[in-house]
């Protein structure tokens, strides 16, 4: 694991948050992106990163790479999130959710989350995967 894992000063995994919160609470911090620090947004989603999702995305220089990259570059700074229902197992829930950015153009993106791994994040509903629809 890397030791830019968690990002200082950002929310942080919890068991008591639910999959909805959990990309809410991403989805918001992204909305602000650079608030209260350069790229603070996507050092949340990369907090409540899966560490499966982190081994294959990070380390935090290349998340952000990848963030402000043409696939997901519409979550950054984006102005209104319209979520869709919670569809939520024991251990898995997906989320899609369409982001209009400042331009008026729309993205829509299905969040995979889990909440069952070995250590310390076990109960903790992370990311495992964002996928452009």
């Amino acid at each position: 694991m890397s030791d830019d894992y968690p990002i200082a000063d950002l929310p942080t995994p919890d068991s008591s948050y639910t999959p909805a919160e959990v990309v809410s609470l991403q989805l918001d911090a992204l909305a602000t992106n650079d608030d209260p620090f350069e790229n603070a947004g996507i050092g949340v989603a990369y907090n409540f990163a899966s560490p499966a999702n982190r081994r294959g995305t990070g380390p935090f220089d290349r998340f952000v790479r990848m963030v402000t990259g043409p696939q997901y570059a519409p979550m950054v700074d984006h102005v209104e999130a319209t979520p869709g229902p919670i569809e939520q197992t024991d251990s898995r829930a997906e989320q899609r959710i369409t982001l209009t950015g400042l331009d008026g153009r729309t993205a829509t993106y299905v969040f995979g989350l889990s909440n069952e791994r070995p250590g310390e994040l076990d109960g903790c509903w992370l990311t495992d995967r964002v996928l452009l629809e």
